[in-house]
């Protein structure tokens, strides 16, 4: 199964994998049709200061053991099989916030406008995430599972 790598060592720090996010969910999803003052507009992946003040790129791990499906009572959470990810169904979402609660990394957050959850869906039908594909210094890769502790980078991304 595919997943985000993470080098924390790599980021710049200039939020080109958040921008990308949220153009990739923004209607049209195209830079000239983003509206930033939207509060339906914003990213599913983070980028934090870490304790040094270094730049820390965060995305959902799409957890094997995902604590918030078993604690979403709407069912709004549900696995991909096929794929190995995590997919949130917005139009199932209560907005009880209790993936929120449950996510250990704190990597689902209620939206905006206070509806709904938001997390990283993968981008979907895409073959690799957008982050990843605009990521200008190599902290984001995707990579290949083979099972706890395997990874393979996929290249040509």
């Amino acid at each position: 199964m595919k997943r985000i790598f993470i080098r924390p060592e790599l980021c710049a720090g200039c939020k080109t994998c958040e921008l990308t996010c949220m153009v990739e969910h923004c209607p049209g999803s195209s830079l000239w049709t983003i509206n930033l003052s939207d509060p339906a507009n914003q990213p599913r992946n983070v980028v934090l200061a870490g304790p040094a003040g270094n730049p820390v790129p965060l995305a959902c791990r799409h957890c094997t053991d995902a604590p918030c499906l078993t604690a979403c009572p709407a069912g709004a959470l549900v696995r991909d099989e096929a794929a190995g990810t995590v997919i949130h169904q917005p139009e199932r979402c209560a907005g009880c916030w209790m993936c929120v609660m449950a996510c250990p990394y704190g990597l689902i957050w209620p939206d905006a406008r206070g509806r709904v959850a938001v997390k990283c869906d993968f981008c979907g039908e895409r073959n690799t995430p957008r982050c990843v594909e605009a990521c200008p210094t190599g902290a984001l890769s995707l990579v290949e599972t083979d099972g706890p502790g395997v990874i393979r980078e996929i290249t040509g991304t």
